[in-house]
């Protein structure tokens, strides 16, 4: 061969070796999925990672708008009934058809006990197959935001559940090993390859997609970085190629380095406290009378009130938070109502005449449970929190832990003061409400209420407004939930998150609002 044929094939081999490495994919996060099984935990990351294998029968767009997935169409038939038609065609990763079986399989599976979306799939109503590529979904009544509900439930073989004998979602909070934990099996644009919960998961394209690839990402390298330096080193160093989450103080420095670029926005996110106001005594504490101090009105509003949020905001968040007064994941929720974004005022002074007022002028003792990979400085917040709360008497001792322990944790209710966050892609208030505001009971109603408070009064508002198809009338009834749960103070709200991405400036990827990557919309260059 001469030089000049010799030059050009290294050059095409170079270009070649080149082009395939372009084509993987490698980020990380501080936290990890919590497991492959897609109705066992309800956690953003874990979300978006099965989200990647699993599909749903209606998708976001890159606006957040609902379109199809693997439904072709849908009409409202009555009030109370909706029509699907199936796509055809499509196959689970393992080759078997997916047909109505596997819709109506699915969401009964979703509504099982051990799931973590029970709430959303009882919310669909009875699912019946007309024939193997329609079903029909019956409510008793009317839902209004049924197509958001819809959008949670992922689609499973029910062949391949029965086969695996994972018929069943896993229970996470008991610690159960499930094949489905560990194993995927969808019909997405990428296939599960290999699973190393806290080090590194991979995935490769589906040859066998139905969809249309807008990227060019044939495989996928996740890999867990719990530390904020060593994840951004390895950023920097092209080690990695994405960062989900870079540590809001690394941000600027990160804006301004060569070969990396930083996209950013508010995530629907809300980031909030929440307090045990169900025992008679602290679980995990010690007050002067012996009783729980959470179930006084007056003790939760002075926490409220010692919380300097500005204070957080500005030196511990370096300005990517929202403070507000409205637990709920987006201010699209409160439907224009300022007032219901209003925080009550930083006020130590009242806040100390409250706990007199209360009997707890001399404060009391209390553990704060709190994640250290989940949120956006979740344990520096809680430990900031803490400082704040000292000044009322209150001792607080912080108790960070993965999330991997955190959750099953908080889901057995095993604290008595807890940090937490919701969000996500749907922006109205109800998938907000029914888990959280109401009074816990069956089909995931009330779920993460995690402080066991009861209600009944709030209960049964939420359950009328989640039920009203009149619009308007629906609008005041969310408005003046709002109101009552503030009253009570059920919950402490902080801000929503600021979620930067980071990524070599070789990466371009579409930034949403509920903090999602969808990775067949990716391109390394």
């Amino acid at each position: 061969m001469n030089c000049r044929l010799w030059s050009l094939a290294v050059a095409f081999c170079l270009v070649a070796v080149g082009a395939a490495q372009a084509q993987t994919l490698r980020w990380a996060s501080a936290g990890d999925a919590q497991t492959m099984d897609p109705f066992s935990q309800n956690e953003t990351l874990t979300n978006m990672m099965n989200g990647q294998v699993y599909e749903r029968l209606v998708m976001r767009d890159k606006s957040l708008n609902i379109v199809p997935q693997l439904a072709l169409s849908w009409q409202q038939t009555s009030p109370t009934r909706w029509r699907f038609k199936l796509r055809p065609g499509v196959k689970f990763h393992d080759g078997t058809p997916f047909t109505a079986d596997d819709v109506v399989f699915s969401v009964e599976r979703a509504r099982q006990p051990s799931s973590q979306i029970a709430g959303y799939a009882t919310a669909l109503g009875e699912v019946k197959k007309i024939d193997a590529t329609t079903v029909d979904f019956i409510q008793k009544d009317p839902n209004p935001i049924f197509l958001h509900h819809l959008d949670l439930i992922y689609i499973m073989s029910k062949a391949w559940c029965e086969a695996h004998k994972v018929t069943k979602p896993q229970s996470f909070k008991d610690k159960e090993e499930t094949f489905a934990a560990m194993n995927a099996n969808g019909t997405g644009p990428y296939q599960l390859v290999n699973r190393q919960p806290g080090i590194k998961t991979t995935y490769k394209r589906n040859p066998a997609w139905w969809g249309k690839y807008e990227g060019n990402v044939q495989e996928i390298v996740f890999n867990q970085i719990s530390n904020d330096a060593t994840r951004l080193a390895a950023l920097i160093s092209g080690e990695i190629d994405f960062v989900l989450d870079p540590a809001p103080r690394d941000v600027p420095r990160l804006r301004t380095t060569a070969g990396i670029k930083v996209l950013e926005g508010m995530e629907n996110r809300i980031v909030f406290i929440g307090m045990d106001q169900a025992r008679d005594s602290l679980l995990y504490g010690k007050s002067p009378d012996g009783k729980n101090p959470f179930k006084d009105v007056r003790v939760r509003r002075a926490m409220y009130q010692a919380i300097d949020i500005e204070a957080i905001k500005t030196k511990l968040m370096n300005g990517m938070s929202a403070p507000t007064g409205a637990l709920v994941s987006s201010p699209q929720a409160t439907l224009g109502d300022a007032d219901l974004e209003k925080r009550l005022p930083y006020d130590l002074a009242k806040a100390k005449a409250l706990m007199a007022e209360a009997g707890y002028g001399g404060g009391f003792e209390v553990t704060l449970d709190c994640p250290n990979n989940r949120y956006i400085n979740d344990e520096q917040i809680c430990v900031a929190l803490g400082g704040m709360w000292s000044k009322i008497g209150i001792k607080v001792t912080v108790n960070a832990m993965p999330k991997v322990m955190y959750f099953p944790k908080t889901e057995k209710l095993d604290t008595s003061l807890y940090i937490f966050g919701w969000g996500g892609a749907i922006t109205d208030a109800e998938t907000t409400f029914t888990p959280i505001y109401r009074n816990r009971g069956s089909n995931g109603v009330g779920e993460y209420n995690r402080g066991n408070f009861r209600n009944d009064k709030l209960d049964a508002m939420i359950a009328a407004s989640s039920k009203e198809g009149n619009a308007a009338k629906r609008a005041d009834m969310i408005k003046a939930i709002f109101r009552e749960h503030n009253a009570q103070v059920h919950h402490i709200p902080l801000h929503r998150q600021f979620i930067p991405w980071a990524m070599r400036s070789n990466v371009s990827a579409v930034h949403r609002a509920d903090n999602w990557l969808e990775v067949a919309w990716v391109t390394v260059k």
